[in-house]
């Protein structure tokens, strides 16, 4: 696996140190997902912290009033989140203290508007700071997506493309000229939350991603099972699973971070017996 690491990027470092280290175990990485402020602020964090000691990756999501690629699952956790004082200065608080307190890489998904209205340099800045690694905006509009990767390379932080399922060879190679950390590759189509089969044309696409960019690749969005992530951990660098995370955390409304810790365990026993591919 080729990865991107860069000596003078402390802050991405551990993302990039994340990656080989599980490559080198012959096992993709695994990431989890949560909003932050799900389902409360103190629950959130605990959850994070105990989902810590089973992922090599989380993946801390900022809550938006209109995720436009998230299925509800998503969807109503972010609005409950927000419902319960989520604010911008709560991610800084939380990468720091799991940073200080678990060994995992720490990247942030966020829409573009609430980095937008924070103000560039101030959220890339605190993030490093507080010891993330990269971002994963989906939505990043071309016109600021320049200010954007300046300011995040500046700053020491990854910037992760999502990307698209049908792009051309061309366009991945520029993605992968222009990003670094991981590329990020939809399991399957569609929004968030998708409980159906991968597509099959997942392993051809993580090839090609990974052959134009250089870059380790990701699979996420619509990894729902502990199968399901064994069966791309055989082709993928990395998994990710994000509502599956928040269902098992819904259903056990009175002990969500025991909930939490519960399913980690069982998405790193998917992605651990995965019998890796030679490709």
């Amino acid at each position: 696996m080729s990865t991107s690491t860069s000596p003078t990027w402390p802050p991405a470092g551990r993302l990039d140190r994340a990656l080989a280290s599980s490559h080198a175990k012959g096992r993709a990485a695994l990431g989890l997902y949560l909003p932050l402020g799900y389902p409360t602020r103190t629950a959130s964090l605990d959850a994070l912290q105990l989902m810590a000691q089973s992922a090599d990756v989380l993946e801390i999501g900022i809550p938006h009033r209109d995720p436009v690629m998230d299925g509800p699952v998503i969807r109503e956790a972010a609005a409950q989140a927000l419902a319960g004082g989520f604010e911008m200065h709560d991610v800084f608080t939380a990468t720091s203290e799991l940073t200080t307190s678990t060994s995992a890489a720490l990247l942030v998904m966020s829409y573009w508007t609430p980095i937008a209205q924070y103000g560039i340099e101030s959220f890339t800045n605190q993030l490093a700071a507080a010891g993330g690694s990269g971002v994963l905006i989906p939505d990043l509009p071309p016109s600021a997506a320049d200010a954007w990767r300046a300011a995040a390379a500046s700053a020491g932080l990854h910037t992760i493309p999502l990307i698209p399922a049908h792009a051309s060879t061309a366009h991945l190679a520029a993605i992968g000229a222009s990003h670094s950390g991981m590329a990020y590759a939809p399991a399957t189509p569609g929004l968030t939350g998708s409980q159906s089969p991968l597509s099959p044309d997942l392993p051809r696409l993580v090839h090609r991603l990974r052959t134009a960019t250089h870059l380790p690749v990701a699979v996420g969005i619509g990894i729902s099972t502990p199968d399901q992530a064994a069966q791309a951990s055989a082709y993928a660098d990395a998994v990710v699973v994000g509502s599956a995370v928040i269902r098992r955390m819904r259903d056990q409304p009175h002990a969500p971070a025991t909930a939490a810790a519960e399913i980690a365990r069982d998405f790193a026993a998917g992605v651990r017996r995965a019998r890796r591919s030679a490709a």
